[in-house]
C-alpha cells in the first residue's frame, strides 16, 4: 500500500521540498520542470501548482507536480504536467493510485483537461507499449505538445577533445574561430540579466518568435542560480554579443534559453556560448547536454529538409545538428479529459 498526500507549493522551501527535489533528481525520468523552484517560477506568471505523490516507508516513490491556469480567454482551467508524471510505467498499482490522486487534484482546481508530457524516451518505451498504457488509463495521445518532444543529446562523458572531435567539422571550426576572433565567455550575475533581456528582444524580433517578459528571466536567474543554472555571456571588446541560460539538474545540462545580437555575428559568439555551456555542465557533473528542441520529424526527414526549411524550429536544427549529439524523442503528449465540450473548445482555440 502507498501513503497518499497532497501539498501546495505556495510556501517557504521546506525539508519536504528538498526531499521531493532529490527524488526528482534521482528518478530516471526526472527533470528540472518537476522541481519546486520551477513551480515557484510558474506561480509568479499566471500559473498555480499542486504536487501529488505516493510514499512508501516515508519515501517518495512516485508523484507529479501539476500546473494550472486559465485557458480560452479565462473560460475554463487546464492542468499541465511538464516532464511528468514520475512513475514506474510498468507498475500498474503505482499508475492507478497516482492517477487517482491526479484526478482529485484536477477536480479540486476545477480543470476540464489535463495535459501530461512525461520525459519518457521512445528508445526506452516502444510506441505500442505507450499506446497500451494510454488506452488502459484513459489518456488520449495527441500531437499538441507544449515542450518540444524532439531534441539532441550530447554525450559529456568523453574528454573535451573527444567531444570536439565528435562534432561536425564546420561546428568545430566555428568554435575555434570564435576564440581566434577574440570572443570570450564569462559567467554573468544578476546585474547582467538586463543584457540577456536586450539580446532576447533582438533575437525574438529577428527570428520571429515570442519571448517571456523581462521579469521572467530575472526570476528564473534568482531561483536557479548559482547551483542549478548559469548565465553565460559571450563578448568581444567588452560588448555582449550572445547570451544563454543553462541549467544543470541531475545528470543533465540543458540549453534552456539563448539569445544573440545582430552585431559581429561573423565572430561566431553563439558557438562559443554552446561550447562554454557544455564545459560548464560537464564540470557540474552532468553526463549529457540537452540542446532542448528541434523539429518534430524523423531523422531522415530532418537531414533531407533542413537546408530548405525556415519555419518553426527548422533554423535551429541547422546549428544544433553540428554538435555531435544523438537525436532523441519522448513519447510526446497525452491528454486526460474530464469535460468533452471544453476539450473540443480548447483544441478549437489551440488550432487558431
Amino acid at each position: 500500500m502507498f501513503d497518499k498526500w497532497f501539498a501546495l507549493d505556495e510556501k517557504p522551501y521546506s525539508d519536504e521540498d528538498a526531499a521531493w527535489d532529490a527524488f526528482v533528481a534521482s528518478h530516471p525520468h526526472g527533470s528540472l520542470l518537476q522541481t519546486t523552484n520551477w513551480a515557484r517560477l510558474k506561480n509568479r506568471f499566471g500559473w498555480s501548482s499542486q504536487r501529488v505523490w505516493l510514499k512508501q516507508d516515508g519515501r517518495f516513490v512516485a508523484g507529479a507536480q501539476i500546473l494550472f491556469r486559465s485557458a480560452v480567454l479565462g473560460m475554463f482551467k487546464i492542468g499541465y504536467i511538464p516532464h511528468g508524471p514520475l512513475v514506474d510505467w510498468k507498475n500498474e498499482e503505482q499508475i492507478e493510485v497516482l492517477f487517482s490522486q491526479i484526478d482529485q487534484s484536477v477536480y479540486q482546481h476545477g480543470a476540464g483537461i489535463l495535459k501530461m508530457e512525461p520525459l519518457l524516451w521512445q528508445k526506452d518505451t516502444s510506441e505500442s507499449d505507450w499506446d497500451v498504457i494510454c488506452e488502459k488509463h484513459h489518456c488520449l495521445i495527441t500531437i499538441d505538445t507544449i515542450q518540444p518532444p524532439n531534441t539532441i543529446m550530447v554525450d559529456l562523458q568523453p574528454s573535451e577533445d573527444e567531444i570536439l572531435a565528435a562534432m561536425k567539422q564546420k561546428t568545430r571550426y566555428n568554435i575555434r574561430l570564435s576564440a581566434r576572433k577574440d570572443v570570450t565567455v564569462r559567467e554573468g550575475s544578476a546585474d547582467d540579466v538586463p543584457i540577456f533581456n536586450q539580446l532576447m528582444q533582438v533575437t525574438g524580433q529577428r527570428d520571429n518568435f515570442g519571448t517571456h517578459a523581462p521579469e521572467y528571466y530575472r526570476d528564473a536567474f534568482q531561483l536557479f542560480a548559482p547551483n542549478e543554472a548559469v548565465l553565460l555571456i559571450a563578448e568581444y571588446e567588452a560588448r555582449p554579443l550572445a547570451a544563454a541560460f543553462i541549467t544543470a539538474f541531475g545528470k543533465t545540462g540543458s540549453y534552456l534559453y539563448g539569445a544573440s545580437g545582430n552585431e559581429e555575428r561573423n565572430r561566431m559568439p553563439a558557438y562559443a556560448i554552446q561550447w562554454a555551456a557544455m564545459r560548464w555542465a560537464k564540470e557540474k557533473g552532468c553526463t549529457q547536454y540537452d540542446l532542448w528542441g528541434i523539429p518534430d520529424a524523423p531523422e531522415d526527414q530532418l537531414e533531407t529538409e533542413f537546408t530548405g526549411r525556415t519555419d518553426g524550429l527548422w533554423p535551429v536544427y541547422r546549428a544544433k545538428r553540428g554538435y555531435g549529439g544523438q537525436i532523441q524523442r519522448t513519447v510526446g503528449a497525452a491528454d486526460r479529459v474530464y469535460n468533452q465540450r471544453l476539450y473540443r473548445l480548447y483544441y478549437w482555440w489551440r488550432n487558431r
